[in-house]
């Protein structure tokens, strides 16, 4: 991602109000040499070379405030550290380095957590929902959520308390430096000429030795500093010979920084030759003196040429990446508009809520994918999808906060039946009370979600006052009479008498279950005949060539058909709900393989790895059709 720091110097460089502190020396008239260089340069060549050096000096002043900032700490690979990894990564940097050295760190790691613990979230709400609850009543915290929060907030902490002393000690730099301006002017107009040179001297140690000043003064501090050390140059009558080394060093010096400079030119990496420009303009300013007086336009002319060089290639980048960034602006307002488009008028269910609000996870990541953009270029697209998805967040709360005040409702009736149920518990009045149960269990049905901190706990007691009558319930009828003493000494002389050649088609079998049936229902204390005779069925099925659902089917139905001659209620509802329990489970288990599909979505066809994927996905689908069919049974039943 660029730095839109660097892409608004790009775009804003300013007129420029003077000729940089190189190519002005207004002390004395121009040497001929040095007319015939400037002649060279049309003015609008020229002017656009100085608009390349602003703009470059620009930088070199803010990132000058940044010095102490610039540490080699070795990078890490934080996407695929887990959570716990993380937490210590950010304890470690904070212990062992400056906080202003950290920063790159620090926001790779908030990243990376931030990306690993929203899909931890999304996860654990996909399984609370799954399990009947609302999005309204979801809640999850971490230990190590709350101990990664204290550490950036530790960190925040410490960076701020650093820019706060940055700010004041760049002040106190400032006044150091406009001091030795000063001193330096001073030393000019009352030289001595036995210690002027070694006066001199030690102002430019003072003036390296301070740090950095504002970057918005930088610029004007050194160019007034640089006027006055080439005055005293200029104005230096002894020592002629030590004068003439000094500037041909500076010369050889900067002939080198211009040789490095044309060679960055050539450097395919634009933002790696736009930095080392910088440093190799630090030098000219910080590091190297002046050069003989007939050679300063000439040499920084050819300095500044170079940098134009960089600063037009480093323009053209600018303006390709913006091409890059209105690309990825149009994607962005496009799903914008879907989801300013988006129909959600006719949810009432939460079920309809919970597709929509999937269909919305689906665009926001959409949004998110078309690209990164910097942050002046973001916000106003940014808003625009803030308010479109405030629209549909508004609806959802307010209909999760009325299915709230719903789910109080049924609250109340459920706890009214289980007061009922536990009333007639103990009941002997049989017929009454067994129609009773079988309506408040009727009417529990039909009674929709209570809040899901109740919702174990309600059923429960339900659960356990119904179980206790019907026990009871049957516990009575387990007396056999004359007439069930019949019917068991029936089924038992028909089981004896079946052979399984007499049963190898699915009539058969089917007219074999029914003779079965009609011969009556057995008591409580008898089932294990039943029991018997399913294993026969079991036999007999396993050797026809039918399909594993039809065998499936012709085994429910079976022991189903079973359960309700028996009129064993609590068996066909436990029957049903263990049937929903599957059928949720195999959902998820299809949308989980379906999932982890689309990230190997490049693929080929024919690997190992995407045919097993499928193959699961096929097995499971094929056994919820089988238990959908079941319950759909199940619901033809009148019981």
């Amino acid at each position: 991602m660029l730095d839109p720091k660097e892409e608004k110097v790009e775009g804003e460089i300013n007129e420029p109000t003077e000729n940089t502190s190189e190519s002005k020396s207004k002390e004395e008239s121009t040497s001929e040499s040095e007319s015939s260089e400037v002649e060279k340069a049309t003015p609008e060549t020229q002017e656009e070379t100085t608009k390349a050096v602003e703009a470059i000096e620009d930088k070199v002043a803010e990132e000058a405030e940044k010095d102490d900032e610039k540490a080699v700490i070795p990078s890490k690979d934080y996407d695929k550290m887990e959570l716990e990894e993380l937490a210590d990564e950010l304890e470690k940097l904070l212990k062992g380095n400056p906080v202003q050295q950290i920063k790159t760190h620090a926001e790779g790691i908030k990243s990376a957590f931030n990306l690993k613990f929203g899909k931890l979230l999304a996860e654990k709400k996909e399984a609370f929902l799954a399990e009947g609850g609302n999005s309204i009543d979801f809640q999850f915290s971490s230990p190590v959520k709350t101990r990664y929060n204290k550490l950036l907030s530790d960190y925040k902490k410490q960076r701020d308390a650093y820019y706060s002393n940055l700010e004041k000690q760049l002040k106190e730099n400032l006044e150091k430096r406009l001091q030795v301006i000063e001193d330096l002017k001073s030393l000019i107009e009352n030289a001595d000429t036995k210690t002027m040179y070694k006066s001199f001297r030690d102002l430019q140690n003072v003036w390296r030795s301070i740090g950095a000043v504002p970057k918005n003064k930088y610029n004007d501090t050194w160019r007034t500093y640089h006027h006055h050390v080439e005055r005293f140059y200029d104005l230096l009558h002894l020592s002629n010979d030590f004068r003439d080394l000094d500037f041909k060093n500076n010369l050889e010096e900067k002939l080198k920084l211009i040789k490095k400079a044309e060679e960055l030119s050539e450097e395919n990496d634009i933002n790696l030759a736009f930095k080392e420009l910088q440093k190799l303009h630090k030098l000219w300013k910080e590091d190297i003196g002046p050069v003989a007086k007939e050679m300063r336009e000439e040499v920084w002319q050819k300095f500044s040429e170079a940098t134009k060089k960089i600063h037009d290639r480093r323009h053209e980048y600018f303006r390709e990446m913006k091409s890059h960034y209105s690309e990825i602006i149009e994607k962005k307002l496009a799903v914008v508009e879907e989801i300013n488009a988006f129909d959600f008028s006719k949810n009432t269910s939460h079920s309809d809520w919970q597709n929509s609000i999937k269909e919305i996870e689906a665009l926001r990541q959409k949004y998110f994918d078309a690209g990164k953009l910097p942050y002046s270029k973001s916000e106003a697209v940014w808003q625009k999808f803030k308010t479109a998805t405030k629209k549909f967040n508004q609806a959802k709360n307010t209909f999760y906060k009325q299915e709230k005040s719903s789910q109080q409702d049924n609250l109340k009736k459920k706890l009214a039946l289980i007061e009922l149920a536990e009333s007639l518990k103990d009941s002997e009045d049989w017929v009454s009370a067994t129609n009773t149960f079988k309506k408040i269990q009727a009417d529990w049905k039909k009674i929709g979600h209570v809040p899901r901190k109740f919702s174990d706990d309600i059923w429960k007691k339900f659960k356990a006052a119904c179980n206790h009558y019907f026990d009871r319930y049957h516990s009575q009828k387990n007396s056999l009479s004359i007439e069930q003493q019949e019917v068991v000494n029936q089924k038992v002389a028909f089981l004896e008498g079946l052979k399984e050649k007499d049963y190898t088609t699915k009539e058969a079998v089917s007219d074999l279950m029914n003779e079965w049936s009609n011969l009556g229902r057995l008591p409580r204390s008898a089932r294990n005949i039943d029991a018997k005779f399913n294993k026969f069925v079991d036999k007999a099925l396993s050797g026809m060539s039918l399909g594993k659902e039809e065998v499936a089917m012709l085994k429910f139905r079976n022991i189903v058909n079973g359960y309700l001659a028996n009129n064993d209620i609590r068996k066909l509802d436990s029957e049903q709900l263990f049937i929903r329990k599957k059928i949720d489970e195999s959902v998820r288990e299809i949308q989980q393989l379906e999932n982890n599909l689309s990230f190997i979505s490049n693929a080929t066809d024919d690997n190992p790895l995407v045919k097993n994927v499928r193959n699961s996905i096929a097995e499971f689908k094929q056994g919820l059709d089988v238990w959908k069919q079941k319950l759909s049974y199940l619901k033809t039943l009148d019981y």
